[in-house]
């Protein structure tokens, strides 16, 4: 390995370390939002049950026990500010949703522009490669051999392998990441919806 690393030349240098550093974020977000799943209907159920049996204290309760759940979060800001007139609240918990997601989202960027860059210094080093063979092959003139072109093509071939082996499975963990986000998204609108309307129902309940 070590051996193939030496031949790929000077571009290998930031081709290894981008795929660290995009290895690292990769980890991370799987952890993180493993650590994000949780039951949510059973959760918002339990919620809207203490909402509808006037125990917000217990709802919010319940919420502060699971704060690291984007939803938690974002219900139990709907819960302390159920007094608001509706349309007032549902921009709020839009605005904490979204804060929510963005936090979710946290170094994907950074991560999706590892992935344009792996393979675009993969074609740096074919490109440098290629000119290292071909400066070897004017000074040897006629008596070029193989062996004197080897250097430049190892370093041609080897460096766009990198980059593209780092790229593709990297492209495919950051795709997951987009996609579960999407997901934890749409659950956290939904119940958000759900939420405004059992708050609008315990309000009317309360002015009867």
């Amino acid at each position: 390995m070590w051996n193939f690393i030496v031949k790929g030349g000077p571009v290998m240098i930031p081709i290894i370390l981008c795929s660290f550093f995009g290895l690292t974020i990769i980890i991370d977000k799987f952890l993180f939002l493993w650590s994000m799943k949780m039951d949510s209907s059973e959760f918002v159920q339990e919620i809207f049950k203490d909402l509808k049996a006037n125990k917000p204290h217990k709802a919010l309760l319940l919420c502060e026990k699971n704060i690291n759940y984007p939803l938690a979060a974002v219900i139990k800001i709907g819960i302390e500010r159920r007094s608001l007139p509706v349309e007032r609240l549902e921009k709020i918990l839009e605005q904490a949703g979204n804060n929510q997601i963005q936090r979710l989202e946290k170094m994907l960027g950074a991560l999706a522009s590892i992935i344009g860059i792996e393979p675009l210094l993969g074609f740096l080093g074919t490109i440098t490669g290629l000119i290292r063979a071909f400066m070897t092959w004017e000074q040897a003139g006629a008596n070029i051999t193989v062996n004197a072109l080897a250097l430049g093509i190892y370093e041609a071939m080897i460096t766009t392998a990198a980059g593209l082996i780092v790229a593709i499975p990297f492209y495919l963990c950051y795709n997951y990441f987009i996609s579960r986000i999407k997901y934890i998204s749409i659950d956290l609108n939904n119940h958000v919806v759900q939420l405004l309307e059992v708050l609008s129902e315990t309000k009317l309940e309360e002015k009867a």
